[in-house]
Order: structure tokens, then C-alpha cells, then sequence
């Protein structure tokens, strides 16, 4: 589908967006880095790549952070008043992307897209350093990495006391998500996150067959 336009100077690194004011967002075209690469033929593998979206979808919708159908002005006025950090993933309107991450930053929200290519996710970056970017094979893993990431950069920062934003850009620290109302996780669901969150190993887990296949049905943190 598209080419990507990375987000973050390096891999390890925290998100970085356009110095552009997020108050000057009122359509998606002008998601951060309002730079732009020409897109690149998608080459389509149309059973594969169905199958691998359909999965796609089902996570996104037992996560409760998808948000499905909304605009950058609607997703703007979900976050506002949310605190830093605060994500939420919905529907790109761009015809050449599928997802795009919305983010409370400090300077207000932002947005992200989201770049599917071969059953590989990664963040839409016009940085030179976006062939460096990392890609997933799920969606919540991509989430996940940038969530973990962000709090490792807090710890460091919190020691040296100072936060490092490159290229004039906008840090985005995934934080917590924010949980659509109407799909809010069941507490089935957030007990899977904490036993997520302290072993990726299930099948050592001591628990009945259908258990092991709840948690297995969503291997992720977030």
C-alpha cells in the first residue's frame, strides 16, 4: 500500500512528530510529518493479506483502543483533556492506509499513520531514518513496542532530568490507552493483560486447555 515516513529517528528511540501545530489539524491530510514520499506500488497477496487483516481486526476490536471510523477532528476531541500519552488507533481516511495512531501530546494531539505492507505494520515516516523503523506482524505489537519504548525514555529522562525532542519535532509517549465506551475490556480481558505482561510463555501456565486458549487468542500487553 503506502511508503512509510518514520516517526522517530531510530528504532530504540521515542516518536517524533512535525513541529507543526497539532491546532492546524482539521483533516487527516495534514497528519505529522506533513512532508510527504511518493507512494510505492503494493504488491497484493489477496488470500494472505486477507486473512492476515481479518486477524488484524479481531485484535483491534477485543483491544477496546480501536476506535474504527472517525475523523482527525473527532479523534482530536476524544483525546482532548486526556493526558499525555493517551492513544487511541482508528480508521485512516487516506485511501492508501488502513490505520492511523491518534496521540495526546503535549502540544495537543496528534496523528500517526499507520503503514501495512506484506503483513508488516510500521509507523508512516518521511525521516531519512525511516528504512531504520522497526515493522510488526500485529498491530497491537507495534503499540505495544512504542508503549514500552516511551516508558523507558521517561526513566531515563526522569534520571537526567531532562526529555530530548530531535528535529524540533513532537516526542510521542504512548501511555495508556483510551478505551472506546461502547467497547470497554471485559475483566476476563484485563486479567489476560496482566498475566500477558508477566510471562509470554502460556503453555507453562498451569491452567486448564481453554484458558491457555483465551490467552493465546490475544498474546499481547496492551
Amino acid at each position: 500500500m503506502p511508503t512509510k515516513k518514520a516517526l522517530m529517528p531510530e528504532p530504540p528511540s521515542g516518536m517524533v512528530a512535525s513541529h507543526t501545530s497539532a491546532q492546524n489539524e482539521r483533516v487527516e491530510s495534514e497528519v505529522h510529518p506533513i512532508q510527504r514520499a511518493q507512494a510505492v506500488p503494493y504488491s497484493w497477496a489477496p488470500a494472505e493479506d486477507l486473512r492476515f487483516i481479518t486477524t488484524t481486526f479481531q485484535h483491534l476490536h477485543t483491544s477496546g483502543w480501536y476506535w474504527g471510523g472517525m475523523t482527525a477532528s473527532e479523534a482530536r476531541d476524544a483525546l482532548i483533556g486526556a493526558s499525555e500519552g493517551t492513544f487511541l488507533v482508528r480508521d485512516s481516511s487516506h485511501p492508501l492506509y488502513l490505520f492511523t495512531l491518534s496521540v495526546q501530546t503535549w502540544r495537543g494531539p496528534t496523528n500517526v499513520r499507520i503503514e501495512y505492507d506484506s503483513g508488516q505494520f510500521r509507523l508512516d515516516s518521511s525521516f531519512p531514518a525511516r528504512s531504520s523503523l522497526l515493522s510488526f506482524s500485529a498491530l497491537p505489537s507495534l503499540v505495544q513496542h512504542y508503549t514500552s519504548t516511551s516508558q523507558e525514555e521517561e526513566r531515563i529522562a526522569a534520571e537526567e532530568r531532562h526529555m530530548v525532542s530531535k528535529d524540533n519535532g513532537i516526542l510521542l509517549k504512548l501511555r495508556k490507552p483510551l478505551y472506546r465506551p461502547q467497547a470497554f475490556p471485559t475483566l476476563q480481558h484485563l486479567t489476560r493483560l496482566t498475566i500477558n505482561r508477566q510471562t509470554d510463555c502460556h503453555k507453562q501456565l498451569p491452567l486448564p486447555r481453554p484458558l491457555l486458549l483465551y490467552l493465546q487468542e490475544y498474546p499481547f500487553q496492551v
